[in-house]
């Protein structure tokens, strides 16, 4: 059975394993999710299941999205995200999906939007060198020469300059799961998981599978 699971990240501790490593891991508060609605081949031409996370009072909710969750006979939630599976029949609407659908040694993906760093130079921002820190020099952090000659006369599309860094959607694959505590809704995964502390996060199976 396919598994997804909207999260909020909690941030990073470290466990001992079994042999006595030192494991960096990230917590991760699962769930509970709430099957809000399903796709069908039939009707939508593939097959998809909608979660909803994190209940939010009846007066926020707008209108539609009130009607939408009447349907589904389950309460208003804060974050809605619908994940194509192969096993989508197997759900039902108003089903909860909780931390208990992973388990210890699972290989999944996790999908969060990065940390905004703001605006910062190319040095930060793509890792370029810098310049000689002494000796006369006036060229420090600067971005150097952008490739266009005289004959061109213009800074070529796609060029890395300095510019706003972070804030972007960010998949990092093949992570482990270390431990699932289901009776306080936890995961904890290996190394480090893209997002700041509070953010939404997205765990489902690793779609390139362990490496």
């Amino acid at each position: 059975m396919k598994k997804a699971i909207l999260c909020k990240k909690i941030g990073m501790t470290q466990v001992f394993a079994e042999d006595g490593n030192l494991i960096p891991v990230t917590v991760i508060q699962a769930g509970p999710c709430v099957v809000t609605q399903k796709k069908t081949i039939e009707n939508e031409g593939y097959a998809a299941v909608q979660l909803g996370y994190q209940e939010m009072p009846s007066h926020k909710t707008k209108k539609p999205l009130k009607g939408h969750f009447a349907k589904a006979g389950v309460k208003p939630k804060k974050y809605l995200k619908e994940f194509r599976l192969e096993d989508a029949d197997s759900y039902e609407i108003g089903q909860e999906v909780n931390v208990s659908v992973f388990s210890d040694g699972d290989i999944i993906d996790a999908t969060s939007i990065s940390k905004g760093k703001g605006f910062q130079g190319p040095i930060k921002r793509h890792g370029f060198s810098r310049g000689p820190m002494s000796h006369g020099s006036k060229y420090h952090r600067g971005i150097g020469s952008l490739g266009a000659s005289a004959g061109m006369s213009r800074v070529q599309k796609g060029k890395k300059m300095a510019g706003r860094m972070g804030g972007e959607k960010v998949t990092v694959q093949n992570l482990t799961v270390v431990k699932v505590d289901a009776d306080k809704d936890l995961i904890l995964v290996k190394g480090a998981v893209p997002g700041a502390r509070g953010a939404l996060v997205y765990l489902q199976d690793a779609v390139k599978g362990q490496v």
